[in-house]
């Protein structure tokens, strides 16, 4: 099981494309930034800053392929977002606890925290917290909707200033993104079902909170701009998710893109990788840059 699980997080890397090699000069990078603590271990984020033109917009890369959010060391994995740094646009890595010993509640609270953490201190970096943009691929795309479609103002009465502030984004990207967690949560101590569905332990909380971490249930009109991108071939995550995902957000007038990758399954290699990745810098510009 565990293999699969790494030929899965290995596909997802490829989806989010490898663009040119980055110079050191090219790039600040502040590697290991803390934003909360759980079970006596660090939840954390690495940010790359480009220092030529940066824009004050910002990207949020959910690091989550099957709900585990892996660690590499920054210098290696900055080539990939080559193309925003080339726009200016400054890119943050997010981590968050990881599957199987935290959940999707569990999981879904961290990149909340993670959020409202950069919007709080996001004039550290040079960002503005309203331009702020969220992409991922797989359960990186589910967390992305999560954030995108079902935000909050913060709680005022909470004890921690930055769990004050919003955890609003003003745009989302989504690569082949499950949106209804419904049909496939699994339960508590759910016995083995014999499907693909073993190898994410992250499903196995309550039934009755499947909704709740569900994207499609929360589409509104005040939704942030939305593209989706999704392989026609895809055995893992059906295109179903994206169609009807692209079907709630048009018909509350939603921004909203959807493209499929014919041929593709779950993961983009090659040409397709970088027409995803094309899209997904364009989607940003579109959306995040001042006119």
């Amino acid at each position: 099981m565990r293999k699969g699980i790494c030929s899965i997080l290995f596909v997802l890397i490829l989806a989010v494309g490898a663009g040119a090699q980055v110079k050191p000069a090219d790039i600040d990078v502040i590697p290991d930034v803390v934003y909360g603590h759980k079970d006596g271990m660090a939840l954390t984020f690495d940010v790359f800053k480009p220092k030529t033109h940066p824009n004050g917009a910002a990207i949020i890369f959910m690091v989550s392929g099957g709900w585990i959010s892996a660690w590499a060391p920054p210098d290696q994995i900055a080539p990939r977002y080559q193309e925003f740094y080339d726009k200016g646009f400054t890119v943050i890595t997010l981590r968050h606890g990881s599957s199987p010993k935290y959940l999707i509640p569990e999981i879904v609270a961290d990149v909340r925290r993670g959020v409202r953490f950069i919007r709080f201190n996001a004039r550290r970096w040079g960002i503005d917290p309203n331009r702020l943009g969220v992409y991922g691929a797989s359960a990186g795309g589910h967390l992305s909707l999560m954030i995108g479609l079902d935000p909050d103002n913060g709680d005022p009465n909470a004890k921690e200033d930055l769990m004050k502030e919003s955890d609003r984004v003003a745009a989302v990207v989504a690569y082949f993104p499950p949106v209804d967690l419904r049909p496939i949560v699994r339960g508590l101590n759910a016995a083995p079902t014999g499907t693909v569905l073993d190898r994410f332990p992250a499903l196995n909380f309550e039934k009755e909170k499947a909704a709740d971490y569900s994207p499609i249930v929360f589409v509104t009109p005040d939704d942030p701009p939305t593209l989706l991108i999704h392989g026609d071939k895809d055995e893992l995550v059906n295109i179903s998710n994206s169609q009807i995902m692209f079907e709630a957000l048009k018909k509350n007038n939603v921004k909203t893109d959807f493209i499929t990758i014919p041929g593709a399954g779950h993961g983009f290699r090659g040409a397709d990788a970088k027409r995803a990745l094309d899209a997904t810098v364009s989607w940003f510009e579109q959306t995040l840059l001042k006119k």
